[in-house]
This record gives C-alpha cells, sequence and structure tokens, in this order.
C-alpha cells in the first residue's frame, strides 16, 4: 500500500527514544514523508542528526523556527501532518496535553492538529499507574486520542512492570492503520490464508505448499482501510496482524465449520486460503509403521467450502475465491466463477515468474462474468489494495471497473 502522507513524530525525554530514528526510518521507507520534533529533554538522549539523516527532513526543536514563507512552525506542521505519534510519550507531554498545556513546540503544534493523534506511553511501571497519569490518559482517550498500551517487562532501572515502549513493528502499525484511507470502514470481513493438514496418524499429514502470505495481505489491507476483519487461517509461519481477529484451524473440516458459522454475518468474503480437497478416510491413532512393501492411501472428498458459501450466499454479499491453476488459467477460472457463485476470482498461474507459493509478489488476474484485468508482478499488499478497490467498485454496481 503506497501512503505519501506526512507523519509527525514527537520524541520526548523518555529513556526509550533511542528506538526512535529506527521508526522513523521505517516509516520513510513504507513511503511515508516524516517530520520529527525533539522536545528539550528529549536532546539529552538522542541529537537531531540521526533523524535528518534517516528521513530527509529538519529535525524541529525551536519553539520559534520559521520555514521560508513565515508561516509559524508549529501551525504549518500541525496542518500538513496526517498523523501524529508522540513515542515515547512521558508523564510529563501526557499531562500536558490532557489538560491544555501548551508550552513548547511539540505541545504547541498538536494543540493545532485535527489529524489522528497516536500516544505511546513509556516510562516507570509506578508512574504508569499513577492515578493521576492513569487519569490523564483516559482522558485523552476520551477526547479521541489513540493510545498503545505499554508492553510489560524490564525497565530502564531495573524494575519489572509495565511502561516499556512496544517494539518499532507495533508502532508502525498503528501509524500504518490511522494513515489509511477508511473506505472500508463498518465492513465485516472474512479472509482465509493458508494450508490446511489432513491428518494420516499422529505424525504424517497431507497439506500443500501454501504460506499464507497473500491472505494474509488481503487481511491486513483490509484492516488498514477500516474493516473489521476476520481471518481464518491454516497454519503458517506469520506474525499475526494487528487489530486483525484471528480464528486459527487446521484441518478442511475445522475451516469448513469456521468459515460457515461467520459467514452469514459478513458483507464480504475473500478465499485465499488452500484448502485440501482430499483427507484420509481414516486417520490411524498410532503412527503406521513402515514396511517393504508400498502402501495405499485411502482418501475421501472434502467438503467444498466455497462451493457452500457460493450456494448460500445472502444478497448484497460478495464472494471472491482464487484460482491456482498450472494450465488453461483463464478458462478454469472462468468454469470456477460460474460453478462456485463468485462475484469475482483472482487466477494465477504456479507457471508464472513471481506469482508462485511463498513469494512476496503475485501476478493475477481479476475475472468477473463480464471482464477480465491482468495485473502486472507487484508486492501481494499492492495487489490486496487492487482486489478490493475492484470489489468495493462492484459493491457499488460498477462492474466494468474490473476492466480500467
Amino acid at each position: 500500500m503506497q501512503f505519501g502522507k506526512n507523519i509527525l513524530i514527537g520524541v520526548t525525554g523518555g529513556i526509550a527514544a533511542y528506538k526512535m530514528p529506527d521508526v522513523s526510518h521505517a516509516l520513510k521507507k513504507a513511503g511515508f514523508n516524516v517530520n520529527v520534533i525533539l522536545t528539550k529533554n528529549a536532546q539529552y538522549l538522542v541529537t537531531p542528526l540521526p533523524f535528518e539523516t534517516l528521513t530527509g527532513n529538519k529535525c524541529i526543536i525551536d519553539m520559534f523556527e520559521r520555514e521560508l514563507n513565515y508561516s509559524p512552525e508549529h501551525i504549518s506542521l500541525a496542518k500538513q501532518s496526517d498523523v501524529v505519534l508522540i513515542a515515547p510519550a512521558t508523564a510529563n507531554i501526557i499531562g500536558k496535553l490532557a489538560n491544555g498545556i501548551a508550552d513548547d513546540m511539540l505541545t504547541t503544534t498538536v494543540m493545532a492538529c485535527t489529524c489522528p493523534v497516536i500516544i505511546a506511553p513509556a516510562m516507570n511501571h509506578n508512574m504508569y499507574h499513577n492515578p493521576i497519569n492513569t487519569e490523564n490518559i483516559e482522558k485523552l482517550r476520551r477526547f479521541g486520542y489513540i493510545i498503545i498500551p505499554p508492553e510489560k517487562g524490564p525497565l530502564a532501572n531495573g524494575d519489572i512492570g509495565d511502561g516499556r515502549l512496544p517494539a518499532a513493528d507495533v508502532l508502525i502499525s498503528y501509524v500504518r492503520r490511522a494513515a489509511a484511507k477508511k473506505d472500508l470502514a463498518g465492513k465485516n470481513i472474512l479472509v482465509t490464508a493458508g494450508a490446511t493438514q489432513e491428518s494420516i496418524d499422529p505424525v504424517r499429514f497431507i497439506t500443500n505448499h501454501s504460506t499464507g502470505k497473500m491472505g494474509y495481505a488481503l487481511a491486513e489491507i483490509a484492516m488498514l482501510r477500516g474493516a473489521n476483519v476476520t481471518l481464518v487461517t491454516g497454519k503458517t509461519s506469520l506474525e499475526t496482524p494487528m487489530f486483525v481477529d484471528v480464528k486459527e484451524v487446521v484441518s478442511a473440516q475445522d475451516m469448513f465449520d469456521a468459515v460457515t458459522s461467520l459467514a452469514p454475518s459478513m458483507d464480504i468474503i475473500v478465499k485465499a486460503a488452500a484448502v485440501a480437497d482430499y483427507t484420509p478416510a481414516e486417520t490411524a491413532t498410532e503412527k503406521l509403521k513402515k514396511s517393504d512393501d508400498d502402501m495405499t492411501l485411502d482418501l475421501r472428498r472434502t467438503k467444498d467450502i466455497l462451493k457452500y458459501l457460493g450456494e448460500h450466499k445472502p444478497e448484497g454479499q460478495l464472494l471472491c475465491g482464487f484460482a491456482m491453476e498450472t494450465e488453461n488459467l483463464l478458462e478454469n477460472s472462468r468454469r470456477k466463477l460460474a460453478s462456485k457463485n463468485l462475484d469475482m476470482i483472482c487466477a494465477n498461474s504456479l507457471k508464472t515468474a513471481g506469482a508462485g507459493f511463498g513469494t512476496d509478489t503475485n501476478v493475477i488476474t481479476l475475472i468477473t462474468a463480464d471482464s477480465e484485468r491482468e495485473l502486472p508482478l507487484m508486492s501481494k499488499a499492492d495487489a490486496a489494495d487492487i482486489i478490493f478497490d475492484t470489489l468495493i467498485s462492484l459493491h457499488q454496481g460498477g462492474k466494468d471497473h474490473v476492466g480500467t
């Protein structure tokens, strides 16, 4: 997902300030324009130079700095910022903001902001739980500030408790979520991902090469765009996306049960999981011992989740499937689109470079009943963005949009 938005980071005088150049750099690499304000106390812990080097922008420390147009700097920054992140946020800055005190560059800028403001408290355990600080945090939350809960662990003074600044990827996830467009706000979206496992015995199982990367990208993009996302996932090595309701399953039957129970309340369902078509007719309770003879494994058909969803699709619900083919991509995908009563199918070929299992990229053709759109090689996140763009268009009745 390409953001191209302006992020303002406020760094205050907590020991975790040393982590923030890395956060600034990561946001810059993600496509954001990043500005940084250092409070007076923060400058005892970090200097402007690493921020300026990593973001390409001047680090702001002076209350009365002016730009070339002579607009007061805090007003200029407030107007151009799409999201503000204050991390680490000390009890001091929390108290000032909660009570309307604007006596330095950071507080005056935030007071002038109309964009989302994210606060990441980081301090000693006892300070964090001080009732005054607790009340100030709740006050900010009531005013619409986004509060990132601190982590529990070893603190700078050797104590163990709440107060650690969360990891960089957590901070970045909050920023990305706040900055993204919210055209899926209020929508309930179900995404399936990963491979199922069909047990032969307590040791062995049948599965496939799916890693779940496409499904997880879909879940994350839908979440960023404001949807209430449920991810039903088979076994993967991927990290669980933040702000997503995750249901872990193992077998095709597990996935069938989970998906069909959730489906009636969903506005959009995207089935990206690689579900086993067959499962052992019987599962041995003990490990099967090898012998010198060949072994025949009896398989039975699993329940077709996508077909069931198509047959029981409520009015207004959009159903999107995936088709991984090795031959006759368009013909086989169109047959699946019709037979499963889908609104759209995302077709890709295992033989296309960059579209196989386990890659961070994909090459997809979006197919509806009356149109096709072949996407070039792109990241799975960018592909997920376009998939939801198209589904939104279908929801609005613009079925020719997929072919544009």
